[in-house]
């Protein structure tokens, strides 16, 4: 799929899921605004990819949304997608997780993507051009896993966000839609004992996803293919949710 001189946003692409769909966009052409929280592993990731500028800041900041915003029309004159991948997990039992736990999950979880929606589709409108935006949900706001009741709350928000802009913007000729992944191999889970390992037992396909299974999904809803599709929660998860056993070892 060729996304030749298509100017796209994603947060939280310094490593992981993240910086695999801005490689891939990259390669196909597109324009990349690239953000992460981490100033050293967003420059990093920037400096890998042709046509990529690197924002720095927090996803959940609106401030650094509409810094976002003003980077792509400044640098490349236009936005086409909008890609809300910046999220963060904390765990902890339901009977003493914290209000401190909670605000930044919120923060970042879904004031982050529930602005950055907002801002591209504002943009999308004045340019008259139809867009793109692709929001990041996760399975654990489709089955319950202890102590992760908070993140899962955020991640099932956003995928109901997703079905509501895409039914409100489809006139605008915008599209919006969710992807679900499920466990999925990244640098953070390697670092976890058993991880991959644990999981692959339980998911029907016998493996964890890669970080290219949720990157193709990405471009896909992006591309003119996926066009007539909007509203809607592509699950990516190798028919774990059919099952939903949580792996002992985890």
């Amino acid at each position: 799929m060729s996304f030749k001189n298509k100017t796209v946003i994603i947060t939280g692409a310094g490593l992981g899921i993240g910086f695999e769909i801005a490689k891939q966009l990259s390669q196909n052409g597109a324009f990349i605004i690239l953000n992460d929280m981490d100033e050293k592993i967003g420059k990093k990731a920037a400096s890998q990819l042709e046509n990529c500028v690197f924002v720095h800041g927090d996803a959940g900041d609106l401030t650094v949304i509409k810094k976002l915003i003003d980077s792509a029309t400044s640098n490349y004159g236009k936005l086409d997608y909008a890609i809300a991948n910046a999220g963060i997990t904390t765990f902890g039992p339901f009977l003493d997780y914290s209000k401190e736990n909670l605000d930044q999950l919120l923060h970042v979880n879904i004031q982050g993507t529930f602005f950055l929606a907002q801002q591209a589709a504002k943009v999308f409108i004045e340019q008259n051009s139809g867009g793109r935006i692709v929001m990041m949900s996760s399975t654990t706001g489709l089955k319950p896993h202890d102590e992760l009741e908070a993140y899962g709350m955020t991640k099932a928000a956003i995928a109901f966000l997703a079905k509501s802009l895409g039914t409100q913007l489809a006139p605008n000729g915008i599209t919006v839609n969710c992807i679900t992944p499920g466990a999925t191999r990244t640098e953070r889970t390697t670092s976890v004992k058993g991880y991959e390992e644990g999981w692959s037992e339980i998911i029907p396909t016998r493996r964890v996803a890669s970080v290219e299974d949720i990157a193709a999904t990405a471009l896909f809803l992006l591309s003119e293919k996926a066009k007539h599709i909007t509203g809607q929660n592509i699950i990516v998860d190798g028919g774990w949710s059919n099952l939903g056993p949580v792996p002992k070892a985890i």
